[in-house]
């Protein structure tokens, strides 16, 4: 089961990026996350009380919260990052580089939750993800627009705190049921997000949005919602090493919305790039 919550959880995150990069045309990235993670707060504590964990939040211990805190702070600083690098970067340059974060989750779990099962599949199959990357992002002319260079650190933020948000998670769910969890954590995120756009002075801003972009952005905090589901159920059920690997699978339905729907265009380089990120993973998960 948790292997097919992976996968669930890889088909609502390909989606989001769409539905996100549709809603920040005109709208602020920074705020579109902060209205986008209440969306996510409320659709996670329905699951909550739906599966009825919500009367043991106070047998979470103490220093459960403290992960699931850290976790949540860790996916704020992602959620803004990444939503920065889609806002001014290709959803088919962002992305790849996003999805690096498994190759850092990966390496994290087996140094931090002894997770060596299979270690030279997890190698192998790390090396082909970062290699595929690599090829994927390559350099196309952009003029000097200083926005055609931004995305990629903002990108790389994100891979780096989605990273951190995988293993602070899977420490933070022991004991933990995992819909609650996730509740939880959202909090912490919530909160993040609006303190971010309340020191950059755009709290006015989130009253303007324009319609269409408001219903994209509650659209994709409803496909994250559904996506942090799956995933963090999958996490407290299986490996790490094995579940971040197919969520990141989320690239190829990414990809394949932001062709129809963005126009946009690959190579041959990215498309075996592509290629090669799907044929490691895969390979990572036949192994687990």
């Amino acid at each position: 089961m948790w292997v097919l919550a992976a996968v669930g959880s890889a088909v609502f995150a390909g989606v989001t990026a769409i539905l996100a990069k549709c809603g920040i045309r005109h709208t602020d990235s920074d705020v579109a996350t902060a209205v986008r993670t209440i969306v996510v707060l409320a659709f996670a504590w329905i699951m909550a009380g739906v599966v009825g964990s919500i009367p043991t939040i106070g047998q979470v211990a103490p220093g459960s919260l403290l992960f699931l805190a850290l976790s949540g702070l860790a996916t704020g600083a992602s959620w803004i990052c990444y939503f920065k690098a889609l806002s001014v970067g290709d959803v088919n340059k962002v992305v790849p580089i996003d999805k690096c974060s498994t190759v850092l989750t990966v390496l994290l779990a087996i140094a931090l939750f002894g997770e060596t099962e299979n270690l030279a599949a997890k190698l192998v199959g790390c090396a082909g993800i970062l290699a595929g990357t690599l090829m994927m992002v390559e350099r196309r002319p952009q003029g000097d627009d200083v926005r055609g260079r931004s995305w990629a650190w903002y990108a790389v933020g994100s891979a780096v705190f989605a990273a951190l948000t995988s293993v602070l998670a899977k420490v933070g769910l022991d004991g933990v049921e995992s819909n609650l969890a996730t509740a939880i954590r959202i909090c912490f995120v919530l909160v993040m997000a609006w303190v971010v756009v309340a020191m950059r002075g755009k709290l006015g801003e989130a009253c303007g949005i324009d319609r269409r972009e408001l219903i994209f952005i509650c659209l994709s905090g409803v496909a994250t919602g559904a996506s942090w589901l799956c995933y963090y159920y999958a996490i407290q059920a299986g490996a790490v090493s094995v579940v971040v690997p197919i969520d990141k699978l989320s690239i190829v339905v990414s990809m394949a919305f932001s062709a129809a729907v963005f126009k946009e265009t690959y190579t041959r380089r990215s498309l075996a790039g592509l290629a090669a990120i799907v044929a490691s993973t895969l390979l990572m998960t036949a192994f687990r």
